[in-house]
C-alpha cells in the first residue's frame, strides 16, 4: 500500500465548520439568534464561516488584486520595506517557523496594523505593539489606497460579530466598544507559493499547525483551498472557500479572556495547487494596554492569570519569527 501523503485532511461537511448568516444582525429578534448561534460555535466548534457581512465585493477585489501586485513585486522592491521587530513590512520566505513546527513555513507575508504616526502618544510611550505602518509607497502605491478600505470594514465587522458575542455571553452589546476604539487590529496578506518536492520532503507547510494569538480571525481566503482545521476528534478536516463569505475563528485571548469556554483551535494551511494562493487574515484585536481578565465573565477557575493584550502578542511574536532572534 502507497504511503499516505504527507498532510492529508477529510472532506468536511458544514455541519463540522457552521456557515452563520448574520445579514439579520441588525434587527432585534436577529441578532439575539446570532449571538446565541456565535456562541454555541465558539464554545463547540471554535470556527464558523460569516455570510451575509454586508462588506461590498469591490472593496475585496481591490484587496486581493493589491495583494497579488505587491506580491509580483522584485525582492528589491519589497525589501524597501522589510520587516522590522514592529511587526510592520515585508517577511521573505523563511522567516516564519511556529512553535512546534519542523521547519520554517513556505509563505511570505505583509503585515500592517491600526494606522498611527510616529508622533501618536501610544508610539512615544512604547506601548508594545502600537507602531506606524511601513507602506511601501514609492514602488506600490496602491497597495496603502487599495487596502485600507477593505480592512476599515473587516474591523467595523469585527466590533459588530464581537458586540453578538459580548451579548451572547450574557454581557452589554458594548462590551467590548471600549477597547476597539483604537485597535491593534493586526492585518496581514499572504502568499503561499506551490509546493514542491522539497516541501513535502521536509514536511513544511504553508502555515504548520497554529492557534491564533489574539481574540477574533476574519480570513479572505481565495478559491484555491488548503486550509484545514483540527476537529474535536483530532482529526484534520478541510475548510474549503465558500464565494462571499469569510472564515472566522476564534483566539488564543478570546480563549483565555472566557477560561477557556470559547475555543481556540488548530488550523494550518498547505498549498498543493500548482499555483499561488493568496489570504487576507485580520486579526481583530483590541487596544494594546486593554487588560485579559477571565473575571470579566466572572470566571475564576485561576487557569489563567491577567495579562495585557500587547504583552500577550508580542511574547508570541518573538517566539515565531526570526527578527526577534536576531
Amino acid at each position: 500500500m502507497p504511503e499516505a501523503k504527507f498532510a492529508t485532511a477529510k472532506p468536511t461537511g458544514f455541519d463540522q465548520i457552521p456557515v452563520i448568516d448574520i445579514s439579520a444582525i441588525n434587527t432585534e429578534d436577529g441578532f439575539s439568534e446570532i449571538a446565541r448561534e456565535l456562541v454555541h460555535t465558539a464554545k463547540s466548534v471554535g470556527f464558523f464561516y460569516i455570510k451575509g457581512h454586508g462588506i461590498p465585493e469591490q472593496l475585496i477585489e481591490k484587496a486581493f488584486a493589491a495583494s497579488e501586485r505587491f506580491f509580483n513585486l522584485s525582492v528589491e522592491d519589497k525589501s524597501t520595506i522589510a520587516v522590522d521587530k514592529n511587526q510592520r513590512g515585508w517577511m521573505g520566505q523563511g522567516m516564519t517557523r511556529l512553535e512546534g513546527a519542523k521547519t520554517h513555513d513556505a509563505k511570505e507575508v505583509f503585515f500592517w496594523g491600526w494606522e498611527v504616526d510616529s508622533n501618536d502618544p501610544d508610539v512615544a510611550a512604547g506601548i508594545p505593539m502600537v507602531f506606524p505602518n511601513q507602506w511601501p509607497d514609492d514602488v506600490a502605491p496602491f497597495l496603502r489606497r487599495d487596502l485600507l478600505p477593505y480592512y476599515d470594514a473587516v474591523i467595523s465587522l469585527s466590533r459588530t460579530a464581537l458586540s453578538a458575542l459580548a451579548f451572547g455571553l450574557g454581557k452589554p452589546k458594548e462590551f467590548f466598544a471600549a477597547a476597539y476604539e483604537k485597535p491593534l487590529g493586526r492585518g496581514q496578506l499572504v502568499y503561499y507559493p506551490p509546493m514542491n518536492a522539497e516541501d513535502e520532503l521536509e514536511q513544511r507547510f504553508g502555515a504548520a499547525s497554529h492557534t491564533d494569538f489574539g481574540v477574533l480571525t476574519i480570513l479572505l481566503q481565495d478559491m484555491q483551498g488548503g486550509l484545514q482545521v483540527l476537529n474535536q476528534s483530532d482529526e484534520w478536516i478541510e475548510a474549503p472557500p465558500i464565494k462571499g463569505s469569510f472564515v472566522c475563528n476564534i483566539g488564543d485571548l478570546l480563549e483565555r479572556w472566557t477560561d477557556g469556554h470559547l475555543i481556540s483551535t488548530k488550523h494550518r494551511v498547505i498549498n498543493r495547487n500548482k499555483t499561488a494562493r493568496y489570504s487576507i487574515p485580520v486579526f481583530c484585536d483590541p487596544a494594546s494596554q486593554t487588560i485579559i481578565d477571565p473575571s470579566d465573565f466572572s470566571y475564576t477557575s485561576g487557569h489563567y492569570e491577567k495579562i495585557t493584550a500587547g504583552e500577550h502578542i508580542a511574547m508570541r511574536n518573538s517566539n515565531n519569527f526570526t527578527q526577534y532572534k536576531k
